[in-house]
C-alpha cells in the first residue's frame, strides 16, 4: 500500500548472550554448554541476573499460583504459553508456590503494563501492576526458560519493568490478501509474545471489502469474492470479527478497524456504484505496468491512488455513517481507523471536506478516529484525531508539516516509517517475497535502528502515542508468508516501542544477540521466521 510512486515494481553476524545483564554486548562464541542464557526481547527497562546463584527450575511438578482471583485468568493462560514453550503440562492452583512454581500476583500502583519478575531456587513470582503488566510478564518468562540437559531452567533474574510507549502496534492486510480467523490468531500470539498491544486490522481497499455491513449487504456479496492477482477473497463475518476481537483481547492486545478512504474504493464502488467516481488511470499505473482498473470490474493489482468516492454526494455521507456506526458497535476498543492515505484522484479542497466529515462521524460514535498522515492537510479534522506517520526516515515533501497538524489539533502520531517500519518490504535483493518501494529493502538492522521523536522536527515526545509495523498483503498469500516477512524483524518494532532510547543494552549488536536466543522458541511455537544471516541464530 503506502509507496510514493504508485504502483511500484515487485520486483549478517552476533554473538549470542551468556548469563549476562542484557544489553552487554557478549563476547565468544554463540552458545556456552551449560550456562543459562538472559535475553529478553524487547529489552527491560531493568534486569539485574545472578549467574553465580542457583537457577529456577520448570518441570512437571510445578503449578502456576494465582495468588488472587484477578490472576486466575493470566495462570490459564500461563499454562498454555509455558507448556507451549516448554511441552510441559502444568497445573493451576492458588496460595504460595514452592521451588518450581510459578506464582502470579497483581499489586496495583506501578505503571500500566509494567511487572516485575523474579526467579532463583525458590521459584518465580511474577507481579503486574494489572493483568497486561502480570501477561507480558509471563512472557518474559518464557523467553528465559532454557532447556539445559533436559532440564527447563531460567536464570536468578529480578527485572522491574515498562512500557515505553502506550501504544505499540501490528498492521495486518486482510484485504490485498484475505486471511481466515485461526492465520490472524496466530499472528496475534506472536505479535503479543513481543509485548504488542494493537492489532491493527486494514479491513478495506481496492481489491476487496472483508467485513459483514448488516445494513449495506451488497459489500460481502459483491465486493468481497476476489484478492490480489485474482485469488481467492473472504471476509469475516460479525461473528468472525467478534471472535477475532476476543482473542486479542485475552492477550492484551486492542483491535483497531480500518476502513480506508476516500480512496482505496475501487471495491466499494463494485456494490455500491452510485456513490462511486469512474477510476483515474495514473500514470505510474501505466509506467509500472499494473493492471488498468476498470468501472465495475474487480480490480486484481497493486497500482494505487486510482479510486474515489463521490465527495459532494449525500448518500456516500450515509453509507459512511452506516459503516461506521455498526463497525463501532462491533468493536470496543477506543479507535476506528478511516485511512485517508494516497488521495491521488481527488482535489486537495475535496479530500479536506470529505476528512473533517468523516472524522466527525467516527467521533459521534464516541470513538477516536486515526487517519493516515495526509489528513493533517485537513484544517477541520475532529479534534484529538490521531495521525499515523507512513512517510521515510527523512520526511517527503510536506508530509512533515501534515503530521504536527495532528498535534495542534489535539491529537497524538502513530509513527511507521516504511523504510523501517513496514514489514512487507524484502530483507534484502534476494528475498522472494515482497516490495521494493521504500527506498530499497530493509534488512534487520535497518528495522531497527530508528528512533520515533527524531522523524518530524517540531514534534513533541509528548506528542507520539507510539509505534505500529505494518504488514501489506501484496505478495503474501499464507500464515508461513507472513511469519517469514514479520519475524524477526516485528521484534525491531517491538523493542523501539517499548525499550528506552538510552537503557543500556539498546543497541543492533546486543540487540541481534538476543533475538538470536528466540529461533528455537519460534520454532516450538510453529512461527516460521526469516533466518536472517544478520543474526546467528541459535537452534538447539
Amino acid at each position: 500500500m503506502k509507496r510514493i510512486v504508485a504502483a511500484a515494481i515487485l520486483v549478517v553476524a552476533a554473538t549470542a548472550l551468556a548469563a549476562c545483564t542484557p544489553g552487554s554486548a557478549a563476547s565468544g562464541p554463540p552458545h556456552r554448554e551449560g550456562s543459562l542464557v538472559t535475553a529478553v526481547v524487547p529489552l527491560p527497562a531493568s534486569q539485574k541476573t545472578d549467574a553465580s546463584a542457583p537457577a529456577f527450575s520448570l518441570d512437571a511438578t510445578s503449578t502456576i499460583r494465582a495468588h488472587a482471583t484477578d490472576a486466575e485468568a493470566t495462570a490459564k493462560l500461563a499454562v498454555q504459553l509455558l507448556g507451549t514453550a516448554t511441552g510441559l503440562k502444568l497445573a493451576t492452583g492458588t496460595g504460595e508456590g514452592g521451588a518450581h512454581d510459578v506464582v502470579l500476583k497483581i499489586v496495583a500502583g506501578g505503571p500500566a503494563e509494567s511487572y516485575t519478575l523474579r526467579t532463583g531456587a525458590r521459584g518465580a513470582t511474577v507481579t503486574g501492576a494489572d493483568e497486561a503488566g502480570l501477561f507480558y510478564g509471563v512472557q518474559t518468562l518464557v523467553q528465559l526458560l532454557h532447556d539445559r540437559d533436559g532440564q527447563w531452567e531460567a536464570a536468578a533474574t529480578d527485572i522491574a519493568d515498562h512500557p515505553r510507549f502506550a501504544y505499540r502496534g501490528a498492521m495486518l492486510d486482510i484485504a490485498r490478501h484475505f486471511f481466515p480467523v485461526d492465520v490472524v490468531k496466530h499472528y496475534i500470539d506472536g505479535a503479543a509474545s513481543l509485548k504488542l498491544n494493537i492489532l491493527h486490522l486494514h479491513l478495506t481497499d481496492d481489491q476487496g471489502w472483508r467485513i459483514q455491513i448488516d445494513s449495506r449487504p451488497k459489500l460481502t456479496e459483491l465486493a468481497s469474492t476476489t484478492s490480489m492477482s485474482g485469488d481467492p477473497g473472504g471476509f469475516y463475518t460479525e461473528a468472525d470479527y467478534a471472535e477475532i476481537v476476543a482473542y486479542a483481547a485475552s492477550r492484551h492486545m486492542t483491535v483497531v478497524p480500518e476502513i480506508d478512504l476516500p480512496g482505496h474504493t475501487h471495491a466499494i464502488g463494485l456494490a455500491y456504484p452510485e456513490i462511486a467516481e469512474p477510476p483515474v488511470v495514473l500514470p505510474e499505473i501505466v509506467q509500472w505496468k499494473q493492471e488498468i482498473p476498470v468501472e465495475g470490474k474487480p480490480y486484481t493489482g497493486f497500482g494505487v491512488g486510482f479510486s474515489s468516492l463521490k465527495i459532494h454526494d449525500e448518500a456516500t455521507y450515509a453509507f459512511v455513517e452506516d459503516v461506521v456506526r455498526e463497525l463501532a458497535a462491533m468493536t470496543p476498543g477506543p479507535y476506528l481507523h478511516i485511512g485517508g492515505d494516497e488521495p491521488h484522484a481527488v482535489a486537495p479542497a475535496d479530500y479536506a471536506e470529505f476528512m473533517s466529515r468523516v472524522t466527525k462521524i467516527v467521533a459521534a460514535t464516541g470513538k477516536t478516529p486515526i487517519a493516515w498522515h495526509e489528513a493533517g492537510a485537513s484544517p477541520d479534522l475532529a479534534h484529538g484525531t490521531i495521525g499515523q506517520y507512513w512517510n521515510y526516515l527523512v520526511p517527503q515533501a510536506d508530509n512533515a508539516a501534515k503530521t504536527l497538524e495532528f498535534a495542534k489539533n489535539g491529537g497524538k502520531v502513530i509513527m511507521s516509517p516504511a523504510d523501517v517500519a513496514y514489514l512487507d518490504m524484502k530483507y534484502d535483493d534476494s528475498t522472494t517475497l515482497g516490495l521494493t518501494w521504500a527506498d530499497g529493502p530493509t534488512s534487520v538492522q535497518r528495522s531497527y535502528e530508528w528512533e520515533p521523536t527524531k522523524i518530524v522536527d517540531g514534534l513533541s515526545p509528548d506528542a507520539i502515542l507510539g509505534v505500529e509495523a505494518p504488514l501489506w498483503s501484496e505478495t503474501l498469500r499464507t500464515s508461513g508468508d507472513i511469519d517469514s516477512m514479520a519475524f524477526p524483524r516485528l521484534a525491531s518494532a517491538a523493542e523501539v516501542a517499548w525499550s528506552p532510547e538510552t537503557a543500556a543494552g539498546r543497541g543492533w549488536d546486543p540487540f541481534r544477540a538476543r533475538v538470536a536466543q528466540l529461533g528455537p522458541l519460534w520454532t516450538r511455537e510453529g512461527i516460521h521466521y526469516d533466518a536472517s544471516p544478520e543474526i546467528a541464530w541459535i537452534t538447539k
